[in-house]
């Protein structure tokens, strides 16, 4: 099993002042500790959850490439980009930059989008979200496009693209992994097997959903003639290595249960990441001890 790194808060000691300097730090440590990769949710407003809506919160992109700059070896990707904020031409470019700026190190996180509050809020349109679903394959359909290097014209009932030329290509072969979150079994998880090279389901719904999920997901693949094996299944969950929260041993233990239901990349988050010792010990005693899982 390999072991990831979502950051979605901000909200550290020394205010904005401080959020690049001890971004930088969490990215370095995180690497030299052995993290196959790291995240950033691609919200705008703070979301329910984690903290109140005011909280500081970093544009995606700029924030994973300021982290590209800053590592060497961990891949870098949205969990994951709301289909609405970015014009499918634009955000396959941006994340072909990632790719070629990064030495290769991109994936592309993709979903439906649905925080309605920033989406209005920012004056993004937010339609309903049967058309959220058919933007979110279009989307697909047009990186798929625009990475085989084709320059051909791309119309369906939402997007027109003229030429999707696309220079530089991205160095990733043949394309930064495209990652599609969600858990929902009649539509997302069909894109997933029609379109995408990794899932991404929540490991806090419990080993017994995990395994259901993944189940419609072999199902779907089944359908539509793909091999279940090439889709990389990776789950979110929080750790919290703090006194009274998990053990070192306790997340171990969990990541064997999870892999032992199929998951094979979990990506946590740390309510005390900024604090850089819970990432050491990750690197020390867990992620070594996974490996092999």
């Amino acid at each position: 099993m390999r072991i990831g790194l979502q950051v979605p808060s901000f909200t550290w000691p020394g205010g904005p002042a401080e959020i690049g300097s001890r971004l930088a730090e969490i990215g370095r440590t995180a690497d030299e500790a052995g993290f196959a990769s790291l995240w950033v949710m691609d919200h705008f407003f703070q979301i329910r959850g984690v903290g109140p809506v005011e909280d500081p919160m970093l544009e995606s992109y700029s924030t994973l490439s300021y982290l590209a700059g800053v590592t060497k070896r961990a891949r870098l990707g949205t969990l994951v980009t709301g289909v609405i904020y970015r014009h499918p031409g634009i955000l396959v470019k941006t994340v072909s930059t990632l790719d070629v700026l990064s030495g290769g190190r991109a994936y592309f996180g993709i979903g439906a989008a649905w925080f309605e509050r920033e989406a209005r809020g920012l004056g993004v349109p937010f339609p309903p979200i049967k058309e959220r679903f058919e933007w979110l394959e279009e989307t697909l359909q047009i990186a798929k496009q625009m990475w085989s290097g084709s320059t051909a014209p791309y119309a369906s009932r939402h997007h027109h693209l003229a030429e999707t030329l696309n220079r530089p290509q991205p160095l990733t072969k043949p394309h930064p992994p495209i990652l599609v979150g969600g858990m929902g079994e009649r539509k997302t998880l069909r894109l997933v097997a029609q379109y995408a090279d990794a899932c991404n389901l929540f490991a806090f719904a419990g080993v017994d959903v995990l395994r259901t999920k993944l189940a419609v997901l072999q199902r779907h693949c089944e359908a539509l003639g793909r091999p279940y094996e090439e889709i990389e299944r990776t789950a979110l969950g929080t750790v919290n290595l703090a006194p009274g929260g998990m053990t070192a041993a306790q997340v171990i233990e969990w990541c064997h249960t999870l892999s032992d239901v199929g998951i094979q990349h979990l990506i946590v988050n740390m309510p005390n990441v900024h604090e850089i010792w819970p990432l050491e010990v990750f690197g020390r005693e867990i992620i070594p001890a996974v490996a092999a899982f």
